[in-house]
């Protein structure tokens, strides 16, 4: 017997390493044509060079891709799947059509295989997730079920979930409403700017989807509490808009609500919206409702009046000359009668010692003490006189505005303070000449020595109720030459109104 020969290890088949392909579309592409190969043999050869087996398979594939074998009997059904088995032509795949554009606006040709596969599950858990909200919808809204408390609160944090889920497949998320199941019974009515609009609007995406359910809610007419929810969100994006404030007001009127929590969130509002007139209009609509059920309670009322005194003086030390909040201050002395509040007056004189040139804190000093209805004469108009005015109350306030003069000689308001208060008494100004005169030293010299051009001013009106014109011409063209230059030629017009006389 020979020798053993050893056998040989067959050589192993070096494994396919798998196309890949730049983009799906190039990948489609190859499919396409490798489902055709005589197709492709017959372009590269032309019929005529094809071998009768490459010819027979031809015939064979075309009879495939047309479908003719479709009628044909059943025997020669089966000969001819035979014969396509044998001859090992493959199915014809269908050329490929344009796959579309993703949320983004991306050819999804350009995906890579990998991105398509992974772009076609995306697909498939939305179209699963959309039936589920759809089905969910027709039992929670559209659907006669009864469903226990805990479990449907349980079932709208799994819809939210989902709506969630939806938003972020679709590359968009959706709208704090629109993903909310509560919100599901409202149809949302779309901002109308009308055909061909010039000028529309670049409101957000929050912002618009928020004034479409209010405009549905206020077309059903609807106040409940989530009404409150959906204006206060609103207003946290624009807290001028005001008919939100209005439907926002009749909406707590008819709930009841309590008009003291609404008071401490308008507070926050406020003081991040500092020139805002509807946030005051709406806080004059909430004391207005209060007021009706506390009139009868003096305590109260002095609390309320304490507790706003202290809230606006929180806005002064934001800003002292915010309108605004003056404006409400005195529909608020009016609608509680604060005008012989000593608090009312204490604060006043308060904002002043911090700065007195604050011409709204004068104004308001002013209508407090001249328009009291416990002592003035209730037509009489800021700028006439008032006999019914208690004397003691005129020299106080003369006191007032003079001390105030002393502190700032150049400030203007105690000076018209100082007229407005000799004008209600019915006083000249000549009585304080003396007062005034302290300002203006040496008046006929070269040198004249002036602390205030108000007093001035004053002065040159003093003179021409007294008669001295020359002294109040002296007076006039001083302001108008050296010191008051800017209104010169106001100075000078008051100078022939002066010498007409």
């Amino acid at each position: 017997m020979g020798p053993k020969i050893k056998a040989q290890p067959r050589a192993v088949a070096e494994p396919e390493i798998p196309v890949e392909y730049p983009t799906v579309k190039d990948k489609l592409e190859a499919e396409y044509l490798e489902s055709r190969p005589y197709e492709v043999l017959k372009a590269k050869k032309g019929f005529s060079g094809m071998s009768a087996a490459e010819k027979s398979a031809y015939a064979n594939y075309i009879f495939l891709e047309t479908g003719v074998w479709k009628n044909w009997a059943a025997s020669q059904q089966k000969d001819f799947w035979a014969l396509v088995e044998k001859q090992k032509i493959p199915l014809p795949l269908p050329k490929p059509q344009p796959l579309g554009k993703d949320f983004r606006g991306r050819d999804l040709e350009t995906y890579t295989p990998q991105e398509y596969q992974e772009y076609q599950k995306k697909q498939t858990r939305l179209r699963q997730l959309e039936a589920e909200s759809k089905r969910w919808r027709e039992i929670h809204i559209d659907g006669d079920e009864r469903i226990e408390e805990f479990e449907e609160e349980e079932s709208q944090e799994v819809e939210k979930q989902r709506r969630k889920e939806i938003g972020d497949l679709k590359g968009k998320a959706m709208g704090r409403y629109e993903s909310d199941p509560t919100w599901d019974d409202v149809k949302p009515i779309p901002q109308d700017d009308g055909e061909g609009a010039l000028a529309q609007i670049a409101y957000t995406d929050e912002y618009s989807e928020a004034m479409g359910y209010l405009r549905a809610i206020m077309a059903a007419n609807e106040h409940t509490p989530r009404v409150l929810g959906l204006t206060e969100h609103i207003i946290g994006m624009n807290a001028a808009h005001y008919t939100v404030w209005l439907y926002r007001a009749s909406t707590l009127f008819a709930l009841n609500s309590s008009i003291a929590e609404e008071l401490t969130w308008l507070n926050e509002v406020a003081l991040v919206n500092q020139k805002n007139y509807q946030i005051w209009h709406h806080r004059q609509l909430l004391i207005d409702q209060l007021y009706t059920t506390i009139s009868s309670s003096p305590s109260d009322l002095e609390e309320l009046a304490k507790s706003e005194l202290e809230f606006m003086m929180q806005m002064f030390a934001e800003d002292s000359k915010n309108y605004h909040v003056w404006s409400y201050r005195q529909y608020l002395v009016r609608k509680l009668d604060l005008f012989s509040s000593a608090p009312e007056l204490a604060s006043v004189e308060a904002l002043l010692r911090e700065d007195v040139r604050n011409n709204s804190a004068w104004s308001h000093r002013f209508f407090i003490v001249f328009s009291n209805p416990s002592y003035c004469t209730p037509t009489s108009k800021a700028t006439e006189p008032d006999p019914a005015i208690p004397a003691t109350v005129i020299d106080r306030e003369l006191n007032f505005a003079k001390a105030a003069t002393f502190e700032a000689p150049q400030n203007q308001s105690p000076w018209n303070y100082l007229r407005g208060v000799l004008r209600k008494a019915d006083r000249k100004l000549s009585t304080e000449e003396e007062f005034a005169s302290q300002f203006v030293q040496d008046l006929e010299k070269d040198t004249v020595d002036i602390k205030s051009s108000h007093a001035l001013d004053f002065l040159a009106d003093v003179w021409e109720e007294t008669g001295e014109v020359e002294k109040a011409d002296r007076a006039l063209t001083l302001l108008g030459d050296t010191f008051d230059r800017v209104r010169k030629n106001y100075w000078e017009w008051r100078r022939k109104a002066l010498k007409k006389d």
